[in-house]
């Protein structure tokens, strides 16, 4: 029997984005790579663990989840983390940023300054500029002051980012402009902690590197993996957790997040056999009450 893989997930590199396998093995993917794997027949979907340590209970995971962990496993994993608030001792350096997702969508955030631009890449940010630099409470109140302020949301749903990329403006420009106003807004507030270097705006576009403009557009996405299925299509796009697998059903978003929990095993063939969803099409503005 072929060897089964446990995957930890998606990671962007300078490079492209890589798959992360348990053990440290790092599959790079660039564009026209055939992306072949399928679930053991029998299989079921486990919680990760937490911190480095496997689940006590080996709980069973939803496969329709994002989320890898069971509900003891992911209070563990957040009870010391930036995301969650849980840790204001961090020494380093931390980065504001503004995100830009699609008309509309922009939202606040910090990373630690030695991760770069890889947050960013890992959100699926089309285009983001940074905002400053400096201690990690000072860019938590930097980005509560923006929220307040000019109502900027620190959060965007993940479906909504993905509807958004199916109807991207043509240029750079475009993709920047709301993202400059916010910018430049953010700047003349007068209340930002002494201790934050604010940045001049320098927007990064995403557009290339996630290799949008080129890739026909996706026709659904895989709602979940399930035991005896199979996933398989060369990849044309990759967005935050998303890979766009082009496949014999089309093009399909496969969000990575679903893998984490499942024994994987090389699949032969060009199949796709797992739950398809049509993709959720963007919320417009509606014209009148009826």
């Amino acid at each position: 029997m072929a060897q089964a893989w446990r995957c930890a997930g998606l990671s962007w590199t300078a490079d492209g984005p890589v798959l992360i396998w348990d053990g440290g093995r790092r599959s790079a993917l660039t564009w026209g790579k055939r992306v072949a794997f399928e679930v053991a027949e029998g299989g079921v979907r486990t919680c990760v663990g937490a911190r480095g340590n496997i689940c006590p209970i080996a709980a069973r995971v939803s496969a329709r989840s994002t989320g890898p962990r069971c509900e003891e496993c992911a209070r563990l994993d957040r009870a010391h983390s930036v995301a969650a608030d849980t840790l204001a001792d961090d020494p380093r350096p931390y980065r504001v940023y503004l995100a830009w997702f699609g008309p509309g969508m922009t939202k606040v955030g910090i990373t630690a300054a030695r991760r770069g631009p890889a947050r960013l890449l890992e959100q699926g940010a089309v285009c983001f500029s940074w905002l400053g630099t400096g201690p990690l409470m000072a860019a938590r109140r930097t980005e509560g002051l923006l929220r307040a302020a000019l109502r900027v949301p620190d959060r965007i749903p993940y479906a909504a980012k993905r509807a958004a990329r199916a109807a991207l403006p043509a240029t750079r420009e475009e993709r920047a402009a709301e993202t400059a106003e916010l910018h430049a807004r953010a700047l003349a507030l007068g209340e930002w902690p002494e201790s934050l270097d604010p940045a001049p705006f320098r927007p990064v576009d995403h557009v290339e590197a996630f290799a949008l403009a080129a890739a026909p557009p996706p026709t659904g996405e895989v709602g979940e993996l399930a035991a005896a299925g199979a996933v398989s299509g060369e990849l044309v796009a990759a967005a935050g957790p998303d890979l766009h697998l082009a496949t014999d059903r089309g093009v399909l978003v496969l969000d990575t997040r679903l893998l984490p929990g499942w024994e994987l095993l090389p699949a032969t063939g060009r199949r796709v056999d797992v739950p398809v969803r049509a993709l959720k099409e963007r919320a417009s503005a509606q014209d009148g009450l009826f």
